[in-house]
């Protein structure tokens, strides 16, 4: 049974989801703030979070920062701010999905499944899988990329659309196409994300000084050459 920590200060939010997450047949175990989700979290070992970026005490950008440092588990915000700032950002610290309240419980239920259905799939396909491509290196179990021993450090989203582009070398694909590849569906933020995931790849692929690199496919979109 999957277990899921709901992270929300709004009692009528917190008990709708865990309503919606049970009937679903998940585990779920909720908190009024971050304080204790960390501590919780070596505890119990929950497999997914979902997490409200305006609360009181810690925030959800915050407490997504500090997981961030020493897990890679799906986070999911919730806010009831829609400023594509938000979004980015919380998506940039590492967050899979953000959803803007009020949004709707079976909405929230179908992401989660999408999410999980990924990483099932991905340990089915990917074990201990090494891909090389120019002077870099991508070991897909641990979703760990580096350069002579030099991390390429990636956001969860960053990684996944970089490995998808690696294993997909020499193919162009348009934003839509990434867009349902990456999220598992016709994700709201549209093109913007995609071309902002691209520029912040692009940026860390020059820090290190990579010979990888993200072409521009003009009137269409994106593709990794090798």
């Amino acid at each position: 049974m999957k277990h899921i920590f709901v992270v929300d200060d709004e009692k009528n939010i917190r008990e709708i989801i865990i309503k919606y997450l049970e009937k679903e047949g998940y585990k779920v175990t909720s908190f009024v703030n971050g304080n204790n989700v960390l501590s919780e979290m070596k505890r119990l070992k929950p497999d997914l979070l979902v997490i409200d970026i305006m609360m009181p005490g810690i925030d959800g950008l915050e407490l997504c920062k500090q997981i961030r440092m020493n897990s890679d588990i799906p986070i999911i915000f919730v806010s009831a701010r829609d400023e594509e700032l938000d979004r980015i950002l919380g998506l940039e610290l590492g967050a899979d999905d953000y959803l803007t309240k009020p949004f709707s419980p079976r909405e929230l239920v179908v992401r989660i499944k999408n999410i999980f259905k990924r990483l099932d799939q991905f340990k089915i396909n990917n074990h201990d899988d090494l891909i090389k491509i120019k002077d870099l290196k991508l070991h897909t179990y641990k979703r760990f990329v580096e350069k002579d021993g030099v991390e390429l450090e990636l956001t969860t989203k960053e990684y996944d659309l970089f490995e998808f582009l690696v294993r997909n070398k020499n193919i162009p694909f348009t934003r839509d196409n990434l867009l349902e590849k990456i999220w598992g569906y016709d994700y709201y933020a549209g093109d913007r994300m995609i071309d902002d995931l691209i520029k912040r790849i692009r940026k860390k692929l020059k820090d290190i000084n990579s010979l990888v690199e993200i072409t521009t496919v003009w009137g269409y979109g994106y593709k990794i050459e090798d």
